[in-house]
């Protein structure tokens, strides 16, 4: 026999999926549910939990907060598009401009650190564990709330080569465009993906409401030479973002796009 507590949530769940319940929308409130179901208040606290975990609410706090069905914006970032040295425009404003394309509002924080790098970095990277590396750091939001955080490492053999790499700032031609201009083209990339739970710190540094997962995206670059040279780490908001891949000529989608 199910659960009270999980056929609570059932008939909560199926009012979200079919838009009787629209995000920004309140949940009733506990003694609400508790009446409403004739069970005790550990049932409906079971039952919102899941809901939760889930990551279909968040609870708010205060006087006017409460339950509230989660809004699921999802953000398509375009894998292929986004550092094409020929392009007219920098990564960062490549960036801005496809998020105000999808009729949203950009920001992102910048900074910029040396650490040492770990082990699976250090591996990508063709660098002994712990070699220092240059990171340039950057927390995007969307609409002003973080949706993802990317963080590009470059050993310190490359940034004693092209110091502009060490600014505090963003670099104005974009960092795949400066490397190139400095004879280290990128001509090939290897991408991974996988999804997780996220760490403390990711909970903290893109404020993740319970139950949310991470995609972890990685991209290494690679010289002409086969060499690495730098390591891109993006993670993103499970609940906000998609990655979306162009194979073969992308002249043909463009076409598309236009037409329409």
């Amino acid at each position: 026999m199910t659960s009270l507590y999980r056929k609570i949530a059932a008939e909560l769940r199926d009012q979200i999926s079919r838009g009787a319940l629209r995000p920004g929308d309140k949940l009733p409130t506990e003694p609400q549910l508790v009446d409403s179901y004739s069970v005790s208040r550990n049932t409906v606290r079971l039952a919102v939990a899941l809901l939760v975990n889930e990551g279909l609410i968040v609870i708010v706090p205060g006087r006017n907060g409460g339950m509230v069905v989660r809004d699921r914006v999802t953000l398509t970032y375009h894998a292929s598009r986004v550092e094409q040295v020929d392009g007219l425009v920098a990564e960062t404003d490549a960036y801005m401009t496809e998020v105000q394309q999808q009729g949203r509002e950009p920001t992102q924080t910048f900074h910029l650190t040396i650490e040492a790098l770990p082990a699976e970095l250090a591996e990508r990277l063709d660098v002994a564990d712990a070699s220092s590396a240059v990171v340039r750091c950057c927390l995007r939001f969307v609409n002003g709330e973080p949706t993802s955080t990317q963080d590009t490492y470059y050993p310190k053999w490359l940034a004693d080569e092209v110091p502009e790499l060490m600014s505090p700032s963003d670099i104005p031609q974009g960092t795949t465009r400066l490397l190139a201009e400095k004879g280290y083209p990128q001509p090939a990339y290897r991408d991974e993906l996988l999804t997780r739970m996220p760490t403390p710190d990711e909970v903290r540094r893109l404020e993740l409401p319970a139950g949310t997962p991470i995609m972890e995206y990685h991209r290494t670059g690679y010289l002409p030479d086969g060499r690495p040279i730098r390591v891109t780490r993006i993670v993103f908001r499970g609940d906000a973002n998609r990655v979306v891949y162009t194979l073969g000529d992308p002249t043909v989608f463009m076409n598309r796009e236009s037409a329409e």
